[in-house]
């Protein structure tokens, strides 16, 4: 994707998380299905977007990504969750829950 369509997208989307990879980091491979699980079981509305870094240099620079796992979550085009690196499932489904039963 372009930085044009990803700005877009997130401006579009009510509610939308995005991850940012890298197929050679062990922590990615790790957190990307139990991430996509929460979103599909506890978060449905919520669109998801995956944005490998080695790929898209330039949407990870413009999003200020510097770590690989990041995961932001938009709601209504605006950035209000930011998690790197080591991220806890359960910290981070608290805050998506708290947000998440404000916007829908």
């Amino acid at each position: 994707m372009t930085l044009s369509e990803v700005r877009k997208t997130i401006s579009q989307a009510k509610g939308i998380v995005v991850y940012f990879k890298n197929d050679t980091c062990a922590p990615c491979k790790a957190l990307r299905p139990k991430v996509e699980a929460l979103i599909n079981d506890q978060f449905p509305k919520m669109k998801f977007l995956m944005v490998d870094t080695v790929q898209e240099p330039l949407l990870s620079s413009e999003y200020n990504v510097f770590a690989n796992p990041t995961i932001l979550v938009f709601f209504e085009g605006r950035e209000y969750i930011r998690k790197s690196k080591y991220i806890g499932i359960g910290e981070w489904s608290n805050e998506m829950n708290r947000l998440y039963t404000m916007v829908f």
